[in-house]
């Protein structure tokens, strides 16, 4: 049975322990009640216990770590599933002599922490906690699979059903752990004993698809002066990159390089952004040497780089110190990233996206202005957005996610989703079924009828939105006649709002009304409408009570999900497909099982 840890014994496990594992001084806070912890909320790490759930960062500014965190989900497979999984990484740490710190959540999760006396490189640790994680079902590795967001609840912090993360151990030897790491020596045990595992988890990295559209390159390749092409800069940041590409860290690194000189930076601008911690990605490549030597390996690559460019220019010389454009594409600045926490090529997809948004809009004509058609629409636009958040037009968020973007209830939107994957000539398309906690997996396609169309058609500027929470009281018809006004650059005429919209003339003369009425629109004598830039949809949300709606709708949804994986953490062990309605779930009273959600934040995104 699990204790309950007090308020001051978690406050001094925070403040003896929270500073000696972090990767840097630096803390995320959780204002939702643990649910996430984004970068906006981050803030220098302090040994007092914050009031709110908190996680410290896993990598330092240079992309190395001081600990492995090994975060065992209860969620996955049951309590039962993880004190298996974290005795036997207990019985594996002791046989390579390692020491570790280890605590629990009030849920039944388990943090297994391993500090290490020399810092590992980002790479190196990813490969380790992934081969662990082909061993351990309940490890979750995503944690070590983000340079720049990784992080993770120590002894300590709050938990987002109540209570602290409590140590397993005394707090006194959980200290000594901390402040005798493991030796270099352990470090290499460890991995020599997974040699296998880590060759497989790289293995299966070359052998996932990388697949490059021949309009990318150019595309990739055609950064401002001083600005590398988006592809570099991830890799930079995330130290993320296509296996299949480049085979070694030096060779990711060097890329890097190259594609920085050829936007016209010089050695000091790189050199200022490994030290400022804006490329913790690049920095993880060079950790590898001592830190007096890193410098020097520096200048030799940079010094590489500047021959590459020079030869494949075919200039005698390329001044270090001067700006100049790419004057011709080089094969890097193509180069994508794969890896299991960014997309293989994350402007191609936004390019399909966008195309995919064109091809929404001829096909909109054919929903009209009916509740059903408006509905539709409204269920696109939110696979739209979803797809654009996760830069892929592969969409695994479930009809409870699309319910809170869109304002409907889920089991409308599920009659929604069947009707568009039925259509042979729709815009997404069932790639696989939901199971478990895994929702549906959709596909945006563009209909073969209307590419043409769609890809000589010029993509829409800014962002494609569902419904935005204050069009769930002024309706559906005022939302699409204030986003065709907001993404116009100039007043438009009753007319040219029907034809853009596809409503008719008496639902855009109404919504128009509506929108004036509350000072959203405005009307020029010269009869053209242009919205009101000062006006916040967002107060006048609050003012209308619907963020309170939407809370409400998040927490019931919430409440499902608990009941679902409460359901499935008991028959874990025993259930082998999932499900079907002659199951013992109550599915009359919920109407098939909650399906995970990451859209639920666009209900209180800015839409001022």
């Amino acid at each position: 049975m699990l204790r309950v840890a007090s308020a001051s014994s978690a406050a001094a496990s925070w403040a003896a322990l929270a500073p000696l594992l972090a990767g840097q001084p630096r803390v995320r806070l959780s204002r939702d009640g643990g649910k996430s912890y984004p970068q906006k909320h981050e803030r220098d790490l302090t040994e007092g216990l914050p009031t709110s759930p908190a996680a410290v960062r896993i990598f330092g500014k240079d992309g190395t770590c001081r600990a492995i965190f090994l975060d065992f989900d209860s969620s996955v497979a049951g309590v039962d599933w993880v004190e298996a999984d974290v005795r036997a990484v207990q019985s594996w740490l002791h046989r390579c002599g390692a020491r570790w710190i280890e605590d629990f959540s009030p849920n039944g999760g388990r943090h297994v922490y391993i500090p290490l006396q020399e810092r590992v490189t980002f790479s190196a640790a990813r490969d380790l906690v992934e081969a662990l994680g082909t061993k351990y079902r309940s490890l979750d590795k995503t944690p070590h699979q983000n340079l720049h967001h990784g992080c993770v609840r120590t002894p300590g912090s709050r938990h987002k059903r109540g209570g602290h993360q409590e140590l397993a151990m005394s707090l006194n030897l959980a200290y000594d752990v901390a402040k005798r790491p493991n030796t270099p020596h352990i470090w290499q045990a460890m991995t020599a004993d997974l040699a296998e595992e880590i060759a497989a988890v790289k293995a299966l990295r070359l052998e996932q698809p990388f697949k490059q559209p021949a309009a990318a390159a150019d595309t990739l390749a055609a950064a401002a002066p001083g600005r590398m092409s988006r592809a570099m800069e991830q890799l930079a940041r995330t130290g993320l990159y296509d296996a299949n590409r480049y085979s070694t860290d030096s060779e990711a690194r060097q890329a890097v390089l190259v594609a920085a000189a050829a936007a016209g930076l010089t050695l000091t601008d790189v050199q200022r952004r490994l030290l400022q911690g804006n490329w913790p990605g690049l920095a993880s490549f060079y950790a590898r040497y001592r830190a007096g030597h890193r410098s020097k390996s520096l200048q030799r690559d940079w010094a590489k780089a500047l021959r590459h460019i020079q030869k494949s220019r075919g200039e005698k010389r390329l001044d270090i110190n001067a700006r100049k454009s790419p004057t011709s594409e080089l094969s890097t600045q193509a180069g994508g990233i794969q890896g299991i926490s960014v997309s293989s090529d994350a402007d191609a997809e936004h390019r399909f996206i966008r195309t995919w948004r064109n091809a929404l809009q001829l096909r909109e004509q054919r929903y009209r202005d009916s509740r059903e058609g408006l509905g539709r629409r409204m269920v696109l636009r939110a696979l739209g957005e979803a797809a654009h958040m996760s830069a892929s037009r592969f969409v695994e968020f479930g009809s409870r996610s699309i319910a809170v973007a869109t304002g409907m209830d889920h089991t409308t939107v599920q009659l929604h989703l069947k009707a568009i994957r039925s259509e042979n000539d729709g815009l997404a398309a069932l790639v696989e079924e939901g199971r478990g906690t895994k929702a549906d997996l959709y596909m945006l396609t563009i209909p073969d009828d209307i590419k043409a169309a769609a890809e000589d058609m010029s993509w829409r500027k800014g962002k494609i939105h569902a419904l935005r929470p204050v069009f769930r009281e002024l309706g559906i018809p005022a939302a699409l006649v204030y986003e065709t006004l907001e993404h116009s650059p100039a007043a438009l005429r009753s007319v040219d709002l029907v034809r853009a919209t596809g409503l008719s003339r008496t639902a855009v003369t109404e919504a128009l009304e509506i929108l004036a009425a509350w000072n959203l629109v405005s009307r020029s004598k010269s009869l053209e409408w242009a919205i009101v830039a000062t006006t916040s949809l967002k107060e006048l949300a609050e003012q209308f009570g619907v963020l309170e709606a939407v809370a409400r709708q998040l927490r019931k949804y919430a409440q499902d999900r608990i009941i679902w994986r409460e359901w499935l953490s008991k028959r874990a062990h025993t259930v082998a497909e999932l499900l079907s309605p002659t199951d013992d779930y109550p599915w009359h009273t919920y109407e098939g099982p909650p399906d995970d959600w990451t859209l639920s934040h666009m209900a209180f995104a800015q839409v001022s």
